[in-house]
């Protein structure tokens, strides 16, 4: 945990904010994989983690902006519990390092939150994502799962975003400690592939980088000689000399922030001069993309810049023609790059998804619903303190690709008969982890290999 006066510091922040009412955490509970005693690991609610630091399940907590209390609900171990998992400080020890001074058993919380709401009080909770959550805060108010949309709070929402989106010096530390071992795991599976491998064995691997630090990860890893999809969770593939492999991973920091890297990998070692070229557009896009990071600016306009770069490329090798600006503003790059530029990062690794991402990445912009453009999850101004990822890529999906060419789609811009010839190519993406800083930006982390002369360097054994 951090020091209590954090978690203090953050309290009072979202107090002041937002003005009156009850704000409601119910913390995460342990959850089933195929029955009751087995679950999966353990990850506490971000936004808990955010403002209370308590990272063990079956808790929940209020805050009374009206009356200032701050309250931890929390039942105290039974003698089976501290046999089966050991026993643990008492609640009002452990509510003391998050500054909480008052502890109430589990159970109360329900008639706290109904005579609030008969007093004529607003209850404010943020959007549910585990169906667990949803039903015991329905039974706290005995209300209905339907009714319970009643009770989300776009001013709740709107105060966890802004205050979250800002990262202070001992996040950033936390953010870079993920960053530098997700870096390793990226070299250790630069090491690790090789031909005849199967992918599997090379997530086993990097998993085991942050296993070993006692780490968990941000997210399942994304490893595939079919970098093409996007988000590929498949590890079957025997890898083949001459391929290469998007490798995509992030671990988490002991305190539960995110890191988020991507690299590709030449499966024999050495890219093809045709791997090199691809290779270099989406270099070359990540890099101009980064130099233009800086607060004030839309990260929209940073996506578009360097949807621009990449179609510069690909003219370059004959794959589009025609205005780029207006290649671009058509959509028709979309056919390489399907997704966005880059997300904001924290404690989760899309962070606060589950806010909703008009409220975190939009504001009060208006949402595209071009196709590409619309899978841009960041797109409001850039602020100092924020971290965001910067992942340009170019992906060759054959049944995109024939959709599109039997549609004749942006025939004016996209040479088919040249993109033909790059159906079985795959993927390429790049990625890093930025930090908005005051005079423009900075990467994250200790340096991890990314030109091609460095991912073949880290390559040989």
């Amino acid at each position: 945990m951090f020091d209590k006066a954090t978690y203090i510091g953050r309290r009072n922040a979202l107090r002041a904010a937002v003005g009156s009412g009850v704000l409601v955490f119910p913390g995460n509970s342990l959850s089933a994989m195929n029955y009751k005693a087995n679950c999966y690991p353990f990850r506490q609610d971000s936004n808990f983690l955010y403002y209370f630091g308590l990272d063990v399940p079956n808790l929940a907590a209020v805050i009374d902006v009206d009356s200032g209390r701050e309250i931890l609900f929390a039942d105290e171990q039974t003698i089976d519990d501290q046999v089966w998992s050991g026993p643990l400080p008492s609640w009002p020890e452990q509510a003391g390092k998050c500054g909480v001074n008052d502890c109430r058993a589990a159970g109360e919380i329900a008639d706290y939150l109904q005579k609030a709401q008969a007093g004529g009080r607003i209850i404010h909770f943020l959007p549910f994502y585990r169906a667990e959550q949803l039903v015991q805060a329905s039974n706290w108010l005995s209300v209905t799962v339907g009714e319970m949309n009643a009770f989300v709070s776009p001013t709740f929402i709107k105060t966890v975003a802004a205050q979250r989106s800002i990262k202070t010096a001992e996040e950033i530390a936390q953010i870079e400690l993920a960053v530098d071992l997700t870096g390793k795991m990226q070299q250790a599976a630069m090491q690790a592939v090789m031909p005849g491998r199967v992918e599997a064995e090379i997530v086993a691997e990097l998993m085991a980088v942050a296993a070993a630090k006692d780490c968990g990860l941000s997210f399942p890893p994304i490893f595939s000689v079919h970098g093409e999809t996007l988000h590929n969770p498949y590890y079957r593939n025997i890898m083949e000399n001459g391929q290469t492999a998007v490798c995509d991973c992030g671990a988490e920091s002991p305190l539960h922030y995110a890191g988020d890297l991507t690299r590709t990998i030449p499966v024999g070692g050495r890219f093809s001069t045709r791997q090199k070229e691809i290779y270099n557009i989406v270099l070359q896009a990540q890099t101009a993309a980064i130099d233009r990071i800086e607060p004030g600016i839309p990260f929209r306009e940073i996506h578009l810049f360097a949807c621009e770069k990449l179609t510069s490329g690909l003219q370059r090798l004959g794959l589009m023609k025609g205005d780029i600006k207006e290649a671009v503003a058509a959509g028709a790059h979309a056919l390489f790059f399907q997704c966005g530029l880059g997300h904001m990062m924290g404690l989760d690794v899309h962070d606060m998804e589950s806010l909703g991402e008009q409220f975190v990445g939009y504001g009060n912009m208006p949402r595209s619903s071009q196709f590409g453009l619309k899978s841009l999850r960041l797109a409001k101004e850039l602020e100092v303190g924020n971290v965001i990822t910067v992942e340009p890529g170019i992906y060759f999906i054959p049944q995109l690709i024939d959709m599109w060419q039997a549609q004749g789609k942006f025939d004016e811009y996209i040479n088919y008969h040249e993109v033909e010839k790059y159906r079985d190519f795959g993927g390429i993406r790049i990625e890093d982890d930025v930090f908005v800083t005051e005079s423009g930006s900075r990467i994250l982390g200790l340096p991890v290999p990314k030109t091609v002369a460095e991912v073949e360097q880290a390559c040989e054994r």
